[in-house]
């Protein structure tokens, strides 16, 4: 079966723990929270994704039938072999990952050289073997993954409080405001939040700030 990949490109890392640094991104086609559809907004569990995962028409995107051919496609993007053995960074998004990342992939990627990070909603299982994992939880929606590098919390979501993921065997934990109309006092509420919480910290969106890709 083809991975159906929506875009793959080289950019600075603009969140998490690893913001600012140099990655390829691999984008899959797909979710499993939303259809991607404007119609369907209203309904989903996450109405302020500003993210296009539908169909396979950006750059580097299309349908691939084989393991080597992605990894060929996302080494090339690099501009020379990483110095001093450090492992390039590749990161898997969507839309939502797991619906098509298989072992198959990561092992290919890992002979590659690379370091594979993979950003999802956790709610399906992901193949073993990733070295870096980022969850971000849903409001309404079961974590199938729950255990990670970092929780990343997209704030304020109605009935989804912070607090109710602390227990999580996670190693960092970020808050970070949603980017819509409301930005601004989003922000505020997540400064505020981390002031009293001091286990979250503040995540910023580097590559809109930066506007870059």
């Amino acid at each position: 079966m083809a991975y159906l990949i929506k875009e793959i490109f080289y950019s600075l890392q603009g969140e998490g723990m690893n913001a600012g640094r140099p990655a390829v991104f691999l984008r899959f086609s797909g979710c499993n929270l939303w259809s991607g559809s404007a119609e369907d907004r209203p309904n989903i569990p996450c109405p302020f994704c500003d993210t296009d995962f539908v169909g396979t028409d950006g750059p580097g995107g299309g349908a691939y039938a084989a393991t080597e051919e992605v990894a060929s496609t996302m080494a090339a993007l690099l501009p020379s072999p990483a110095p001093g053995g450090n492992r390039p960074l590749a990161v898997i998004t969507g839309g939502e990952p797991a619906l098509q990342l298989d072992t198959r992939l990561v092992d290919e990627l890992h002979r590659g050289g690379w370091e594979v990070a993979v950003e999802t909603n956790g709610t399906l299982p992901l193949p073993g073997g990733i070295d870096w994992i980022t969850v971000s939880p849903k409001t309404g929606t079961r974590l199938v993954v729950t255990t990670g590098d970092e929780l990343k919390l997209l704030y304020p979501q109605a009935g989804l409080d912070p607090a109710s993921l602390e227990g999580l065997p996670f190693r960092h934990f970020i808050l970070q405001p949603i980017d819509n109309s409301s930005l601004g006092e989003n922000t505020r509420l997540a400064i505020d939040y981390c002031l009293t919480h001091p286990r979250w910290r503040l995540g910023l969106q580097l590559h809109k700030m930066l506007k870059i890709k």
